[in-house]
């Protein structure tokens, strides 16, 4: 197998994986759902072929083994049960392993097998391996061999043993099916200087129960080039005379009669060629390498698309300014088909979320409902690939402080089983992305008595309930009596917070004692290239976010003069509080005898900016501030404007939150103006 098809194998095997994690997790809570057992059966059975056809025969041999089980579970011979499930997730965990050569010096792929194998009536038909024959008693097997059935003839096409088709594996599954008195045609092999080794000369033929169905077989066939026919049924099983027998069939051999019928079905799986190739063709993989590449492109792209638009306006050339519009257009247009190439739906984050749950419910004892709401929600992926951590921290805190034991909920008349909703939806240019839960909730007295013991805060110190619960994000910081495997050491949840700002990113906590927490992130949909609206103070020239904008109104001529108390404006009988750009920047010079208001919300919350002039909007493509700029809070990024100069942009949660709060500006937003 060469490199590249090596790096096919793996790419398509993770999304199986993902998809049978999935399954698998659905399954536990709806075990009866046939369309979820077919969809496990299905991913199983895809992993097998896979492997074989790749030359991974140790993942066959293992994987074939849950596909006959859950064979079983889908013809209603055992349940789906929890334990079945437990053990699919495990032994979806040594799948890569197997793929990469690694050994198993603890033998957890044996236990796996010898437990599942236990779990099962007819057990020892199951650990005779893959070779094995259907569960039919000797009694049963006769029966259904001098039933009435179906005949199947197949043979493999093509150089189908160069590219790693394996008969025994095809034939072991038929067996599974209840495949009897298979026999083998070697009526078209040739002589032994014309034999050709790539090629399976041997066709066979077999008869089928009744009960089996075209789709069955055709899902044996899914990853075999073959000609294979079912024909009518056979009333006769009696006479039917094989040219050979199949030397590794291990049942009786029951001689059989040529159907007298003309074949009621036919089908080449080289048909379906064109349609699968269609199917495929609709979608490429493109390594993610490739597509930040493009996106830097066309954010230079859109940066010298400025510079050009200045130059047009400068020079009033109509040719130019024409040819600048239409630079112009198609650079927008190039910027969303890429933009939202990028985006990435929140779904490939669900699966090991939904993992982590079940393991943290059996290993704390702490049965748990886990809901997703609006997993298709789309975010870029560089905000996917940060947001994974985050929310690890953030569900584990849940589940381990905050949802109750069975005991504790049943003596406050809540249902033994917590409850923990992970949701995701579009808010403007933002994503909200909430996880809630129904447990003990967050006692704001614990967290400001800790906060005092650890020296966080005075104990004097007059805060709000918002400011109370927002210490859970201070480094250190725990309300853990002890330290476990899970929590206790104040780290988690400042790596929340340190990866949701570098995001450019807020975290909303709301809790109610006794009702539960919950606890919002609100993430830009992109980090590239954003709207913004330029703004002018003290001459220099900054950037906020559209998204962010919700009006601009002209400063009255009552507030120019800045008061020692707190300015707020009246907008439509609501009091909005506003900030002084040149003020909290240090900006010299008088300010202008008009200046405007840009109203900016973040979260739920607006507040006013102050600036001297509007310049308008533009496209920003955003660049990051250097490790000597980490510390001010007030700057999220900057920009290149068309003739060449910086802009900062303005991080308008940062400038939201001093709103909120009245008092002297911060020292990392005087170092803006430095």
């Amino acid at each position: 197998m060469t490199d590249d098809m090596a790096a096919i194998f793996r790419e398509e095997l993770r999304d199986l994986l993902e998809s049978l994690e999935r399954g698998l997790l659905d399954l536990k809570a709806r075990p009866e759902d046939m369309g979820l057992i077919n969809q496990v059966f299905r991913d199983l059975h895809t992993v097998k072929g896979s492997g074989a056809m790749f030359g991974f025969t140790d993942l066959a041999a293992f994987i074939h083994e849950f596909e006959t089980v859950f064979d079983r579970i889908r013809s209603g011979a055992i349940p789906a049960g929890a334990e079945i499930v437990r053990l699919g997730l495990a032994a979806k965990d040594e799948i890569p392993g197997l793929v990469d050569g690694l050994p198993d010096p603890e033998g957890r792929r044996p236990a796996i097998l010898d437990a599942l194998r236990g779990l099962m009536p007819g057990a020892a038909s199951v650990a005779a391996g893959p070779a094995a024959e259907t569960d039919l008693a000797p009694d049963a097997v006769a029966a259904a061999a001098t039933a009435a059935g179906r005949r199947l003839l197949f043979r493999l096409l093509g150089p189908s043993l160069a590219m790693g088709a394996r008969p025994e594996i095809v034939l072991d599954e038929l067996r599974a099916l209840g495949a009897t008195g298979i026999a083998a045609d070697v009526s078209e092999v040739p002589s032994l200087d014309r034999l050709d080794s790539e090629q399976c000369h041997i066709g066979w033929s077999m008869t089928l129960p009744p009960a089996v169905t075209e789709a069955q077989v055709e899902e044996v066939f899914l990853f075999t080039d073959a000609d294979w026919k079912l024909e009518a049924e056979v009333e006769d099983a009696d006479a039917a005379a094989p040219l050979a027998v199949a030397a590794a069939a291990p049942v009786p051999e029951v001689a059989q009669k040529p159907a007298a019928q003309k074949p009621v079905t036919a089908r080449d799986d080289r048909g379906d060629a064109p349609a699968a190739a269609a199917q495929a063709g609709a979608t490429i993989r493109v390594p993610a390498e490739r597509l930040d590449a493009l996106m830097d492109a066309v954010g230079e792209l859109v940066i010298v698309e400025a510079r050009l638009t200045e130059l047009a306006r400068q020079s009033r050339d109509p040719a130019l300014m024409t040819t600048a519009e239409q630079i112009t257009r198609l650079a927008a247009g190039l910027r969303d088909a890429t933009m939202t190439m990028r985006m990435v739906p929140l779904r490939s984050l669900v699966g090991r979320f939904r993992r982590l749950v079940l393991d943290l419910s059996d290993s704390l004892a702490k049965p748990i409902e886990f809901a997703v709401l609006g997993e298709d929600t789309e975010l870029d992926k560089t905000v996917i690939e940060k947001l994974a951590d985050p929310l690890v921290h953030i569900l584990r805190n849940a589940i381990d402080h905050g949802m109750e034991t069975p005991e504790e909920r049943a003596a406050t008349d809540k249902g033994r089983t917590g409850l923990i909703e992970l949701s995701a939806q579009h808010a403007g240019a933002e994503v909200l992305i909430r996880v809630r839960d129904d447990g003990r909730g967050i006692n704001p007295d614990r967290i400001r008595a800790k906060a005092v013991a650890q020296g966080l805060i005075s104990a004097d110190a007059q805060l709000t309930e918002n400011q109370i619960f927002a210490l859970i994000f201070e480094p250190g910081f725990s309300t853990a009596d002890a330290v476990t495997e899970l929590s206790g050491r104040g780290v988690g949840m400042d790596v929340v917070r340190r990866t949701i700002e570098s995001l450019r990113g807020a975290i909303e906590v709301e809790s109610r004692l006794g009702h539960g927490t919950s606890v919002t992130l609100r993430l830009p949909l992109t980090l590239a290239i954003i709207e913004g609206l330029l703004i002018e103070v003290a001459g220099e020239r900054y950037t906020l976010p559209m998204a962010s904008v919700q009006e601009i109104v002209e400063l009255p001529a009552d507030k120019a003069v800045p008061k020692r108390s707190g300015d707020f404006l009246d907008i439509r009988g609501r009091f909005v509080p506003f900030l002084r750009l040149r003020s909290l920047f240090e900006g010299v010079g008088e300010a202008p005898t008009e200046q405007n208001v840009v109203i900016v919300m973040s979260g739920e919350n607006r507040v006013g900016i102050v600036v001297d002039r509007i310049v308008g909007t533009n496209q920003t493509v955003i660049k990051q501030m250097s490790k000597l700029h980490a510390g001010v809070r007030a700057v999220s990024g900057a920009t290149i404007l068309g003739d060449g100069s910086v802009a900062l942009i303005l991080d308008v949660a940062h400038l939201v939150s001093m709103g909120r709060v009245p008092g002297e500006p911060t020292p990392a937003t005087r170092e803006v103006a430095a």
